[in-house]
């Protein structure tokens, strides 16, 4: 409620970079994409299923069920992003036009199908601790026919450097979506930031998850190289545009 009364709309808006992010990516009011319509029924399939995995959690954990023993309805239920949110991170993915897409947390690539689905051109690569969900999120993206997503398995703590040095390039987008803890998210946050350039994007998921995650966006958003943050209550996106006055927007998504 706090969010909603303080966060404003377009009439708020001065920046034209914003602006048009806010108009065509965050209240589109375009719902529908042939890409959507294959992601959701899988969706559907998975929240049917009650067959089990063991559930290997390095992060903070689920809120809602602490057992390391699920099914996997359940954890399409929990863990995975709603449709909303996929379609905003597909649009957004569309507008930026990144040449590579980093997700830090898998799950059941769901999320990930949306990156993939909105930019077929591009490498998108997915780093997941748990090798059981990283397995059937694999499967999923061989069901969709989606053929430009790279999994990396392992503690994000070690995959997420190396991959960066070995890889040795520059990152356009990067979703933070793993370790909801305050050291690991500002962690990962400073290993990505090495290798950012003036129109990378980080979005940090569910920013007021806990004191611990608000902290970490708090740190975040006065980094020195931080020019523009947007704060969506769910969401935070981080841009390092040089040419825009430093703000930090909170708008209703």
């Amino acid at each position: 409620m706090k969010h909603w009364l303080r966060a404003g709309n377009a009439h708020a808006i001065h920046s034209p970079f914003v602006y048009e992010l806010y108009t065509k990516v965050i209240r589109s009011k375009s719902r529908k994409s042939p890409d959507f319509k294959g992601i959701e029924q899988l969706r559907k399939q998975l929240l049917a299923r009650q067959d089990t995995i063991e559930i290997l959690d390095l992060g903070a954990g689920s809120r809602l069920d602490k057992s390391n023993v699920r099914t996997v309805g359940s954890i399409a239920n929990n863990a995975e992003k709603p449709a909303r949110f996929g379609r905003f991170f597909y649009r957004l993915t569309q507008h930026l036009d990144p040449k590579n897409v980093i997700e830090l947390g898998t799950s059941l690539g769901l999320t990930t199908a949306y990156f993939a689905r909105a930019a077929p051109r591009a490498d998108v690569f997915s780093l997941e601790g748990c090798p059981e969900t990283l397995r059937l999120a694999e499967e999923n993206f061989s069901q969709l026919g989606i053929n430009n997503v790279q999994t990396v398995s392992g503690n994000i703590d070690q995959t997420f450097p190396d991959f960066l040095r070995e890889r040795n390039q520059k990152v356009d987008l990067v979703f933070f979506d793993a370790n909801h803890r305050e050291e690991p998210t500002v962690r990962y946050f400073h290993d990505a930031l090495l290798y950012h350039h003036d129109n990378t994007v980080f979005v940090f998921d569910d920013i007021y998850w806990s004191e611990e995650m608000t902290a970490a966006w708090e740190t975040i958003k006065a980094h020195p190289d931080v020019t523009v943050t947007v704060d969506l209550f769910w969401i935070g996106l981080v841009f390092f545009r040089k040419e825009q006055a430093r703000e930090n927007f909170v708008l209703r998504f």
